[in-house]
């Protein structure tokens, strides 16, 4: 089969964005299948050097081409220039004529242009990464919102919880399938030598604005993060968030400092893929939360983040989503509610590490191998 898988590694060259994408390539060339990395969002690059939108690809362009050979993925990549036009990685004549003959367009995330080269493409799945915010866009009638994501066959979402009763997610009318992130494993090896004695993750004060719905604020992990403020204090172990500050600057950092949180910049210490994998392989296990608007929609929503952090043998204590109906935990793995769940998962890692280490690597595998994952997916849309 030929696949197109679309991405914004390029587009937003810095970080863990690259892992988000370019697991569905490998996973799909894993079992088999010729696959085109895509970049066509129909939206200016953004410099990560200048902090700025720029019509000037050359920054982009170069990055994803570093990340794609350094992964083994190639020369099979796309990246159109909205400032421009042009395109790059490959010739226009031979991006179209790729995709003229593809069997299937894979939209992860719905960052993918629909032209009507793509429209043409027999099978195309929209793959929800964001749920309970996208489906808001749906049930709200936004014109823009339904034409983009009705234009395609088959709807997946990361919203796993999503067929459950006590799921409030609305479905828009559309036959929404369950999935989760492929984890190419070979990417993430469990380290051989010892971690640092900190829980940590990655994550966003604000990454937009909250939406309103059903007479109800679906808002960010600002929400979220704010009721948990003072666990530090509660425990012995230490934590550091890599964390962006939103819209605007808003994060109170220092509030944050005073409750003994470490805090660091992620665009400083994590520029690419590979000091962002170091982190997480160099942390002992990630404690986080989630949107409030996934957490309080029952959503199921897992992260991509959390899927990496255990395939490199890292325990992660998370905040429930109604994730926890479809995954075992226990051993490795840790869901919380209230911050007395959440110290207790921490307090079970830290009696027993070895376990639990080895016990998240074996979650990894077992949820979120890539072979099985888009596997099942091809199942689905056969």
């Amino acid at each position: 089969m030929r696949i197109i898988v679309t991405g914004l590694v390029g587009q937003y060259a810095f970080g863990g964005v690259a892992w988000d994408y370019l697991q569905y390539v490998a996973g799909f060339r894993q079992l088999g299948h010729e696959v085109f990395y895509l970049e066509d969002t129909e939206t200016w690059p953004y410099d990560p050097i200048n902090a700025t939108i720029s019509s000037d690809c050359s920054y982009n362009v170069r990055y994803l081409a570093e990340v794609m050979t350094k992964l083994g993925l190639g020369n099979q990549w796309i990246y159109r220039n909205a400032a421009d036009g042009t395109y790059h990685g490959v010739s226009e004549t031979v991006a179209k004529k790729f995709c003229a003959s593809a069997d299937l367009f894979v939209n992860v995330s719905g960052c993918g242009w629909l032209r009507p080269e793509y429209l043409a493409i027999p099978k195309k799945i929209f793959i929800d990464s964001d749920p309970m915010f996208t489906q808001i866009g749906l049930a709200l009638g936004m014109k823009e919102v339904i034409d983009r994501i009705g234009a395609h066959d088959f709807h997946f979402t990361f919203a796993e919880n999503i067929h459950a009763k006590d799921c409030r997610v609305p479905t828009g009318g559309l036959k929404w399938i369950p999935t989760r992130q492929p984890v190419f494993l070979d990417w993430f090896p469990v380290p051989t030598t010892p971690p640092r004695d900190v829980f940590t993750t990655v994550m966003n004060w604000v990454s937009y604005k909250p939406s309103e719905y059903a007479g109800e604020t679906w808002g960010q992990k600002d929400i979220e993060f704010l009721k948990f403020l003072d666990l530090p204090t509660c425990t012995p172990q230490k934590f550091e968030i890599a964390m962006g500050r939103g819209q605007g600057g808003q994060r109170p950092t220092e509030l944050i400092r005073q409750h003994g949180w470490e805090i660091i910049e992620p665009d400083e210490a994590l520029p690419d893929p590979w000091t962002y994998r170091d982190y997480l392989r160099n942390s002992k296990a990630e404690w986080s939360v989630a949107k409030e608007g996934y957490r309080k929609s029952r959503s199921g929503w897992f992260s991509c983040r959390s899927a990496c952090y255990l395939a490199l043998g890292r325990p992660c204590v998370l905040q429930d989503t109604g994730w926890s109906a479809h995954y075992p935990t226990g051993t490795g793995l840790f869901a919380f509610e209230t911050q007395e769940e959440a110290l207790a998962g921490i307090a079970t890692i830290n009696a027993d590490y070895a376990r639990h280490s080895a016990g998240a690597r074996m979650v990894a595998k077992k949820m979120f191998d890539a072979q099985h994952v888009l596997g099942e997916m091809l199942e689905r849309i056969a």
